[in-house]
């Protein structure tokens, strides 16, 4: 048996390397083998934070008995949903049609072309042995049933691949959203629906912009408060299992975390207050202290298990409360941390439903708590870096950085934009994947391109390098060019890229904003800095189906609606020129990008004459009289100057 893993740049498939089941990684060697043998591939798909996919691994493929049989009757292919999304895509759609339901582990059973013809998600192993034998024996004894299954599948789900567009949203579409949203609202606890509950940061972001405190502060809050935040060391969970954010699913990846960061972020801009504050900053410090890679990336994620067990490193009894703070120092940690037993076997998970009046002793207990927690069996980290994902983590980074004075945030938002131009971005075209400052060898997906650049576009917001609004700018004209579907929205892989037996495209938003959310986000702003009609008409046609979704399934289209509320307001856009050296234009700077205006863009230069402006907005705009100015404007129609930030405050106010 061959080790096929060992040179893979995922962990997740490098835990799989030394499995007695003769893994191919996903490519047409793994199809040609299968014709070869005249047997089917079982697709097996996960990733390496998923607490189900590590129990399916240690029950049936560390199994030598159940690894003979799928090495006996298949060509067997393992595949990080993180590195190939597009393959996750259109096989989680066949697992849905086929059992109205999804999940992972996935594991599909398809054709040598590829073509699925069974699917499901985690088989305790006796299930899992009983469904080897059916298939191969359906296989070998009914190959006709089979192949038709397949070519049904894949022609049902061919047919129904168009989404359907609506207008372009207009100001009553989101206020039927903002209503769609409140029906779902849980007013005690903040999110939408029930149990699980996901951090909805997407919706949140859309109400924030739309001034809908109600809603977004409640959830804001709740989560801040609850298990679901990790009270000692920052940072959010992916889940929260019951419906009051108590208990996580304990997974930490960066997408929430950025996301969240952004979000906590102009909370504190819309008068969120201290807490809105210290999440942001506390998060924004997990993620520099967890998951910053020595390239300066970031890793993907933090395992929910340690020693085996889900959440052990985060979980505490008053015993060990009282053993690490001494009998009364762990008494008042139990009572202000409520550990109770909410989690399992007499453990709970900390949370905070207050805060402390005595904030010393409060952050001294923290303080020793999370020194004693270091000193356990850390999970463990995925520590492949997502161009996508480091996109939305350089915009959370610098526009914090920029908020909260912190400049340490804003170089750490720079050196992952410097690791995805040297090490991600080959003859123009993005890679989705590196580790160790090697890159993977898979293509850039949508999200990519578009979080990436939405991410240099905040970093130059941040910044004034324009360097990295060109390279936004050239990622946007790959969108345009390889990923348009010809009626205004996008696909999700590149009209270049591997051909799957579907070519996914999905405008909704999940754990992420959809790349066409999120590529129709980074075609407003950089339409808005540089003046072109090109990138704002395709932005809006990127946004028609918002409004199919706003009525019924406005959760679904958060980033969209997110979107759309800038785009009805402008969005507002500012030029900051001065002397960079001078600190009344840092001054004008950080108190544009304070201004909590929906899609901002800000576009700092130093106002000297020579050569094209870029972006376009400094083009004709300088100093007043000798003093640094901001101008505010939109569409390229500007206010008169001002000087003075208390000039400009009183502007964006009125903006």
């Amino acid at each position: 048996m061959m080790n096929r893993l060992n040179d893979a740049t995922s962990p997740y498939l490098l835990q799989h390397a030394g499995n007695p089941v003769d893994w191919h990684p996903w490519g047409e060697e793994a199809f040609a083998e299968a014709r070869r043998r005249d047997v089917p591939l079982l697709i097996s798909v996960g990733y390496s934070a998923c607490h189900w996919c590590h129990v399916m691994a240690h029950e049936s493929f560390e199994d030598a008995e159940t690894a003979a049989l799928m090495n006996e009757h298949f060509v067997n292919v393992k595949v990080d949903r993180e590195e190939r999304p597009d393959v996750d895509a259109v096989y989680m759609t066949a697992t849905q049609a086929m059992t109205q339901q999804g999940g992972w582990p996935m594991t599909v059973f398809a054709t040598p072309d590829g073509h699925p013809f069974y699917c499901g998600t985690y088989f305790p192993r006796p299930h899992f042995r009983r469904l080897l034998t059916e298939i191969h024996r359906v296989w070998t004894g009914d190959r006709e049933s089979v192949l038709a299954q397949g070519a049904k599948v894949v022609e049902a789900l061919n047919q129904n691949t168009a989404f359907p567009r609506g207008a372009t949203p207009e100001a009553e579409t989101l206020e039927r959203a903002v209503a769609n949203l409140r029906e779902s609202f849980d007013p005690v606890n903040g999110g939408f629906g029930g149990a699980p509950k996901f951090p909805p940061s997407m919706a949140l972001e859309f109400l924030l912009r739309s001034g809908e405190r109600e809603m977004s502060g409640r959830t804001l809050e709740s989560m801040a408060r609850g298990g679901i935040y990790d009270q000692l060391g920052g940072g959010f969970a992916r889940y929260s299992v019951d419906a009051e954010w108590v208990v996580p699913h304990f997974e930490k990846m960066l997408y929430d975390n950025a996301l969240l960061l952004r979000v906590y972020t102009h909370w504190w801009k819309a008068g969120g207050g201290d807490l809105a504050r210290r999440v942001a900053l506390e998060t924004a410090g997990w993620m520099l202290r967890e998951l910053r890679t020595p390239e300066g990336g970031f890793a993907s994620a933090l395992d929910a298990d340690s020693e085996g067990v889900e959440g052990k490193f985060y979980v505490w009894t008053p015993e060990e409360l009282r053993e690490v703070l001494g009998d009364d120092d762990g008494r008042w940690a139990a009572a202000l941390f409520d550990v109770t037993g909410t989690f399992e076997h007499g453990t709970s998970v900390l949370q905070l439903p207050r805060d402390p009046e005595d904030h010393v002793r409060y952050a001294g207990v923290r303080g020793r708590l999370l020194a004693a927690r270091e000193r356990r069996v850390r999970p463990g980290r995925d520590d492949k870096v997502v161009a996508s994902w480091n996109g939305l983590a350089i915009a959370a980074l610098a526009e914090a950085g920029v908020v909260f004075e912190r400049p340490d945030l804003v170089e750490a938002a720079t050196a992952a934009a410097e690791l995805l131009e040297g090490v991600h971005t080959a003859d123009g075209r993005l890679l989705r994947t590196s580790r160790d400052g090697r890159a993977g060898a898979n293509a850039g997906v949508l999200e990519d391109y578009a979080n990436v650049a939405e991410g240099l576009i905040s970093l130059y917001g941040v910044t004034g390098v324009t360097k990295w609004l060109r390279l936004a700018g050239a990622l946007l004209d790959t969108v345009l060019d390889r990923f348009s579907d010809g009626s205004g929205g996008f696909y999700d892989t590149a009209d270049d890229a591997e051909r799957l037996f579907q070519r996914p495209q999905d405008p909704t938003d999940n754990a992420t904003p959809s790349g066409q959310y999120a590529a129709a986000g980074a075609l407003l702003s950089y339409g808005a800095l540089t003046g072109s009609a090109k990138y704002r008409d395709a932005a809006a046609a990127a946004l028609a189906t918002v409004s199919v979704l706003a009525d019924r399934h406005a959760r679904f289209a958060g980033w969209g609606l997110a979107v759309a509320r800038a785009a009805l307001d402008g969005p507002v856009e500012v030029a900051v020129v001065g002397s960079p050296a001078d600190p009344r234009t840092a001054a004008l700077h950080r108190e544009a990008l304070l201004a909590d205006v929906p899609g901002l863009v800000v576009a700092p230069g130093d106002g000297e004459a020579g050569g094209e402006p870029f972006p376009a907005l400094l083009e004709g705009r300088g100093p007043i009289g000798g003093a640094p100015a901001a101008y505010v404007c939109r569409g390229f129609a500007c206010r008169l100057p001002v000087t003075t930030v208390e000039e400009l405050r009183a502007e964006l106010a009125d903006a």
